[in-house]
């Protein structure tokens, strides 16, 4: 599954956004995750950095055609912990700078100018505002992995959203609670991250932001998960009764073996002794199959051994 990230990336462009709300939350969003606010000769813009270049693609289409600012500054770089090529694009000017302040990330007041770091409450006015945040966020910086399907894996199942600020972060969890989703927040370095770890509320996640095909790939995996599981457990109870009928035959042979080395089988009550013969004759049966050889109920058993026990422990 270590492409399932990938997949839902994918899912999320080819779906698209409709709508200049959703798509102004969903840019700034991307912007909080995957870019930086710069400054060069006196003018405000934006960097962005990602690995794809559809993803390149569709935020340079998007930034064009629906914001009229275009990007420029292409420039690969080789990541050496992930090994791959880096696309950092930039954006400094008017427009650049208008487009910060359309997405609630710059703040300016005559030559007064701040950076926010909260997610404005105009930029997701309602649900679709809020998926499309969600959207961003996940393709600026998210990542989502599963356990394996065919073997055990340590890693179990896992979403989460990196942030460059807590700020941006605690408010993002928040946005999430709109979803009905209660996210965990933690420090990493220098970053917050946001994640869950339930794969209930993954699937709640994944069809929030409208990702059907990776949705019901989760699903299937949790279902093959969830067959494994039943069939290992029923293994396991199992195991545990044949462990239980193994320890329970031993204490009862035992007991057995102390009084015909003491005072002999034969002093046993006619009942006694009958179940005594029964079980030296077959070590392995459950008390079940003794009480049906016997004719007799389980319990009847059950409470002739118990009788055996007493004596051999008067008798040790």
């Amino acid at each position: 599954m270590a492409n399932f990230t990938e997949e839902i990336k994918e899912e999320i462009i080819f779906n698209g956004l409709n709508g200049f709300e959703c798509k102004r939350a969903f840019l700034s969003a991307f912007i909080r995750t995957s870019g930086s606010v710069i400054s060069r000769g006196g003018k405000f813009g934006f960097e962005i950095v990602t690995e794809n270049e559809r993803t390149a693609d569709f935020l340079s289409d998007m930034l064009e055609n629906e914001f009229a600012v275009p990007l420029s500054g292409a420039e690969a770089q080789f990541d050496r912990f992930t090994g791959r090529d880096k696309l950092t694009f930039s954006c400094v000017g008017d427009g650049a700078e208008m487009l910060l302040r359309t997405l609630k990330i710059l703040n300016k007041y005559d030559d007064d100018v701040s950076l926010s770091f909260g997610i404005d409450d105009a930029l997701v006015p309602d649900i679709e505002c809020v998926e499309a945040y969600l959207k961003g966020a996940f393709l600026g910086g998210g990542s989502c992995t599963l356990p394996d399907e065919n073997r055990y894996s340590r890693t179990g199942y896992h979403f989460e959203v990196v942030f460059s600020n807590k700020i941006t972060a605690g408010d993002f969890c928040e946005l999430l609670c709109s979803l009905d989703v209660l996210a965990k927040l933690v420090a990493r370095k220098d970053s917050a991250v946001v994640y869950v770890k339930s794969k209930e509320v993954i699937s709640d996640l994944l069809n929030a932001m409208g990702t059907e095909n990776c949705l019901n790939k989760l699903n299937k995996l949790v279902a093959l998960k969830e067959r494994v599981n039943n069939v290992n457990r029923a293994g396991n109870c199992s195991a545990s009764n044949i462990d239980k009928t193994v320890t329970a035959s031993v204490n009862q042979i035992s007991c057995i073996e102390t009084i015909r080395q003491t005072i002999g089988l034969q002093k046993l009550p006619a009942i006694l002794f009958e179940v005594a013969e029964a079980r030296l004759a077959d070590p392995n049966a459950s008390m079940r199959e003794l009480a049906d050889r016997l004719g007799i109920t389980k319990s009847c058993i059950n409470h002739r051994m118990r009788k055996i026990a007493e004596i051999a422990a008067q008798l040790s």
